[in-house]
């Protein structure tokens, strides 16, 4: 049975990142001596850098006791213990009804931003709308019967989508309630290209607890997703006449990663260089003369893993040396299970890393909303490069956003989301031990898919046999860099297969069906490994 990070008895509170490892030392090996009390002093000593560097800002509610002690592997009273001697040294306030936050300290320095407009409590009910007088409406002709349409595949295992059945709709509709009620006139005319400020501040909060980002309003741009940030950052088609970008090639990316984006910065001009890949990551040390290096480092895509720690502080030294810029894709970086989660990269060096991220898989890629984190040079470039007004992103969305987040329902979601495709990791493991022991299943400690390691030769024919059961499912080869050489990069014969997309009922009948489309093992069987 894998030792899972996230607790199926926690489904509520917030996600908080925080470092509990000695001030010496990087990390300290599991099992390891630790003196009395010395957890409780390092998540006293968290906690306060924390707020002390406007990570957490003032006001910010705290995870419970429970919750974050399951999240951090330690005992409810040493959470209980260090929230109250905060809490008597003035850095946190604990109220009956309002849980434990931080105190109203003074702001660290830099947050100039003015604060947005007053925001309702979680649970103002909006009024209800006026019914409409019924009235008899005459009859209708039949409409015109539609041509049929193409059927899609009986079993969807294709990476990169949500569960859509699991879209909370109460939730985000209580958000958008209240963002309408409250939004001022101003809301309805021209947007502001940086996008709105209500969720430039809750992004500010939310990336700086959940994520380790370090950050501003003034820094943050909305756009409507990874695609677009590209666009903005590297320009549009250059052989159109399109805009020149903001960012020049040539552009370090990993072996094996999303064709889509690599033919988007081709299409603007930007050479790519393919890195190898190994067990820790991207080999960083491969970058010479490219300007920037676009990642996946807390859950490389497709193949898995996070990019090892020494490689993290390999690529910030990488870009200072060289004036370059890394574009962290925060791809699946709040969907992990089997490990603690991984800070983000910028948090290393906020003017050296563009940070990306989006809602597509964590909400829906329906809510076309994203956003970059910049360093300070880059925000006059990035805005001048989006037009004079908004163009892209609804700023109605942006505001029911805003108010998703700020309520704590996005927090709710993420960690209700993440219990459910644990499960469905666990389904598909527990599948293949059964019925194709020697398929190796590897990069299932995070995110929304896992990969099959198939015998050499064996993947074109295998999609082949799924295509023919009914299932759509992609085969590794078709994410490989086609300038990588087998040198640096050996082929490897897979199945990217998705865990999300089907819903429940549909789930069980889509991995019996992947079951008999691999190829088989030899008659005493392999035991496959998971990892």
């Amino acid at each position: 049975m894998m030792k899972s990070w996230v607790n199926s008895a926690e489904r509520i509170g917030a996600d908080l990142l925080l470092d509990l490892s000695e001030p010496s030392e990087p990390s300290a090996p599991s099992g390891s001596f630790r003196p009395p009390g010395g957890r409780r002093a390092a998540l006293i000593r968290a906690l306060r850098e924390a707020v002390r560097s406007g990570r957490l800002a003032p006001g910010t509610r705290l995870p419970p006791y429970r919750s974050l002690a399951a999240d951090l592997g330690v005992a409810r009273n040493t959470v209980a213990d260090a929230y109250a001697e905060l809490v008597a040294e003035g850095w946190l306030t604990a109220r009956q009804g309002s849980g434990t936050r931080v105190a109203d300290r003074a702001r660290p320095l830099g947050r100039t931003q003015p604060p947005g407009p007053a925001r309702t409590v979680e649970g103002a009910q909006p009024a209800p709308p006026r019914a409409a007088p019924p009235r008899a409406a005459p009859p209708r002709p039949a409409p015109p019967k539609a041509p049929a349409r193409a059927r899609g595949p009986r079993h969807d295992l294709r990476q990169g989508a949500p569960d859509a059945s699991a879209f909370p709709r109460t939730a985000w509709l209580a958000s958008y309630r209240r963002a309408l009620q409250q939004a001022a006139n101003e809301v309805f005319g021209p947007g502001d290209p940086a996008g709105r400020v209500e969720l430039r501040e809750a992004l500010t909060e939310y990336l700086a607890r959940a994520r380790g980002v370090r950050t501003e309003p003034g820094r943050i741009v909305i756009c409507s997703g990874f695609a677009h940030a590209l666009r903005l950052l590297f320009g549009q088609d250059r052989g159109g006449g399109g805009r020149r970008g903001v960012l020049r090639g040539p552009l370090g990316v990993e072996a094996y990663g999303l064709g889509f984006h690599r033919d988007l910065l081709a299409a603007a001009g930007v050479r790519t260089v393919p890195l190898p890949l190994d067990e820790d990551g991207a080999r960083v040390d491969r970058l010479a003369r490219e300007r920037g290096v676009l990642l996946t480092p807390a859950h490389q895509f497709p193949t898995g893993g996070p990019l090892h720690p020494e490689r993290r502080s390999a690529v910030i030294d990488w870009a200072r040396a060289r004036g370059g810029v890394v574009l962290e894709d925060d791809y699946d970086g709040e969907f992990r299970y089997d490990r603690k989660p991984v800070g983000a990269v910028q948090g290393l060096d906020p003017e050296h890393v563009i940070f990306i991220g989006s809602v597509s898989k964590s909400l829906s890629p329906a809510v076309r909303l994203g956003w970059m984190v910049l360093p300070e040079r880059y925000v006059d470039d990035v805005l001048a490069a989006k037009g004079e007004r908004e163009a892209w992103a609804s700023v109605l969305d942006q505001l029911g956003l805003a108010d998703f987040i700020v309520s704590g329902a996005y927090d709710r979601h993420v960690r209700r989301m993440r219990q459910r495709y644990r499960g469905r990791r666990d389904r598909l493991v527990a599948a293949l031990a059964t019925h194709a022991p020697h398929i190796e299943v590897t990069g299932v400690a995070a995110g929304l898919h896992a990969v099959l390691r198939l015998p050499p030769g064996t993947e074109r024919a295998t999609v082949e046999a799924a295509t023919r059961r009914g299932i759509a499912l992609d085969g590794l080869a078709d994410f490989r860099h086609p300038q990588a050489t087998e040198a640096d990069m050996p082929v490897r014969d897979g199945l990217v297969v998705g865990c999300a997309t089907p819903s429940e009922h549909a789930y069980g009948a889509a991995l019996e069906a992947l079951c008999g489309a691999l190829p088989r093992g030899d008659r005493h069987g392999v035991e496959g490994r998971r990892r």
